[in-house]
């Protein structure tokens, strides 16, 4: 996880590291600065690789929608729109329903914004929506309802689905507690900044 040290925190090591050597103890401001110090960097890093694996735990996945759409969807890519300040997922979707004279196989293209859940400590995806939609054949003609089944199924599915959750210890040092604030969406991966509560 990649992280910095904000200016603050910066002092603060440096007072933590000279009460250290005033305790007569011999100690290097290098070693106060090792990742196995327990304090709070200004932002947590998690790359697409960690949302793709948290993403993955919830496929397959199938739903009946208003017992006219059975939609069942696999294989998960999570994609990274800074641009837009969304996270997406492409998924393969199954669709059979009595008004097909056989099933389908198209995509569904989701996209979700990010939030901070303060209750679950955790970054979740808010909001989902279904974007695109691909079917071929006779299933074009039930596009629309093919869509809003798999929008139905995607708010009921991921809305509040947690791609990353903090750990107390690493919203807390020296007795301060810290929340998470601004997430950005980047080409490669998602930043959480780290402020004081």
């Amino acid at each position: 996880m990649a992280y910095a040290v904000a200016p603050r925190r910066r002092r603060l090591l440096g007072f933590v590291c000279a009460a250290v050597a005033g305790a007569g103890l011999t100690v290097s401001l290098g070693a106060c600065a090792s990742p196995t110090f327990p304090f709070i960097p200004d932002h947590y890093t998690f790359s697409r690789a960690q949302v793709q694996t948290a993403v993955a735990r919830k496929f397959p996945y199938r739903h009946t929608v208003s017992q006219l759409f059975d939609v069942a969807l696999t294989n998960p890519v999570v994609g990274l729109e800074p641009d837009q300040d969304r996270v997406t997922v492409h998924v393969d979707a199954h669709v059979e329903s009595p008004f097909l004279q056989q099933p389908v196989d198209g995509a569904f293209l989701l996209s979700s914004r990010l939030e901070y859940d303060d209750a679950r400590h955790a970054v979740v995806l808010r909001s989902p929506s279904v974007e695109h939609v691909e079917v071929g054949g006779e299933a074009r003609a039930y596009q629309q309802q093919i869509e809003a089944a798999g929008a139905l199924a995607a708010a009921q599915w991921l809305d509040g689905y947690p791609i990353y959750t903090f750990k107390p210890d690493q919203l807390q040092f020296a007795g301060v507690n810290f929340e998470p604030g601004t997430i950005t969406i980047l080409t490669n991966g998602i930043r959480v900044q780290i402020v004081e509560k």
